[in-house]
């Protein structure tokens, strides 16, 4: 019998007629389904009893079929073709195992969004490699930081969210007072304080024009520049603030080591350059507090590192704020006259937790040096709630502390520490 020719079930041929005639019989009873075509040189199955296998897929069909297994698109024959195929043929394993991996990244289960500290996780590694030719000075890291962080922040938020009321606190004399903006407002008010910064270094500063002749205190620099604008804040005061943040950092590594002593003035005081980075990494990271609180975004505290150093400012300013609060009649007057450099009554400032460490604060005099064996009065606080106490966040009464010894010395310090707010 030809094998090229189809095999219709039906009677056996006569012996004198072994081809099947262009119409083949239909055995009486049976009907072939209209409209169906029996195609040119292939086989009907003859039934359960004598059915003829399929012929097995090649290589080339079940390398093509990879990329459907790997997204569990094939049928059931297939992906066992696939399978049993995988086990003979390690090319083709190697590259379905390949394919599953990339379809794992099509469904990921966690949150696409990056991690604000990424960059700095990154940066940290190449530069264990290969140090940068030119490197961020160690005390303008935790600025760079800091803004890297609430931009990725801004980056996250829509556009409604950047006219989400933000309540500013700080503290003036022995009050909390406040200050209603937006969240486009504070950034704005981040920028402003951020160009004493600038101006010291010989940049633009961003209120122009509008720039008071003398630096001006950071509160009337951002009542300036918030006057300045006849229109609502939006997110478009976002690039020139991160923009001038770069800026900044560029600066400043370029510089080198000469110019961290550089005098900031900040009206009638002053910080040098390297201190000032600390305050305004500070202020960027309280700040986002307030706007990721505004628009109910999860943050967190700044690395255990340079939180430290930001505690390590607020300390080495409480001895002066504390002189300064006495010549305004706001704290007890000095127990002992005490010349510069000798040693005087010694508060203990014990921060504990990320970033805490311990402080030894002159209570009688800036000049006067520090000793355990003159310790009258100790406190300890967690490292956030005196960072939130330093930014004028609570109050001293509310602060959660424990303290021992003179009740004067610590009710006194604690003052200190939310006098060093500001708008």
């Amino acid at each position: 019998m030809d094998d090229k020719q189809p095999r219709i079930p039906g009677p056996r041929p006569a012996a004198d007629n072994l081809h099947l005639p262009q119409e083949p019989q239909v055995p009486q009873g049976r009907q072939v389904p209209q409209g169906r075509q029996v195609p040119q040189g292939r086989q009907v199955p003859l039934g359960r009893q004598g059915a003829v296998p399929p012929a097995p897929l090649t290589h080339r069909v079940l390398k093509s079929l990879l990329g459907a297994w790997a997204l569990s698109a094939c049928s059931a024959e297939e992906t066992v073709a696939v399978e049993n195929h995988l086990t003979e043929c390690a090319p083709c394993a190697d590259e379905a195992l390949r394919l599953r991996d990339a379809v794992g990244l099509l469904h990921a289960e966690e949150s696409l969004d990056l991690d604000p500290l990424l960059r700095s996780r990154v940066l940290e590694g190449c530069l264990a490699g290969r140090p940068a030719r030119i490197p961020v000075p160690v005390w303008a890291a935790p600025y760079d930081a800091e803004t890297a962080r609430l931009d990725a922040l801004l980056r996250d938020i829509g556009d409604s969210e950047w006219h989400a009321p933000v309540r500013l606190k700080w503290f003036e004399g022995e009050r909390q007072v406040s200050r209603k903006t937006t969240v486009a407002g504070v950034i704005g008010h981040l920028m402003t304080v951020d160009g004493l910064v600038a101006a010291a270094l010989g940049l633009d500063d961003p209120l122009g024009p509008d720039a008071p002749d003398s630096p001006g205190t950071p509160g009337e620099r951002t009542e300036a520049y918030w006057r300045s604008s006849h229109y609502p804040f939006t997110r478009r005061v976002r690039e020139p603030w991160r923009e001038q943040g770069h800026t900044l950092i560029r600066t400043v590594s370029f510089a080198g080591r000469g110019v961290a002593e550089l005098s900031v003035p900040y009206g009638s005081a002053a910080l040098p350059l390297r201190d000032s980075f600390l305050d305004r990494a500070f202020e960027c990271w309280v700040h986002a507090g307030d706007i990721a609180d505004a628009v109910d975004y999860p943050y967190d505290p700044p690395a255990g590192a340079h939180l430290n150093r930001m505690i390590d400012l607020a300390a080495r300013l409480l001895p002066s704020a504390l002189a300064e609060r006495r010549r305004a009649g706001l704290a007890a007057p000095a127990r002992h006259l005490v010349a510069a450099g000798s040693p005087g009554r010694t508060l203990h400032l014990e921060v504990e937790g990320s970033g805490g460490g311990n402080w030894y604060i002159a209570l009688d005099s800036p000049a006067a040096t520090t000793s355990p064996d003159h310790t009258v009065a100790q406190i300890a606080l967690d490292s956030v709630e005196f960072c939130r106490l330093a930014a004028g966040h609570i109050s001293p009464q509310d602060a959660a502390a424990g303290q021992h010894g003179d009740r004067e010395a610590i009710r006194d310090v604690l003052f200190a520490a939310a006098s060093l707010s500001r708008l």
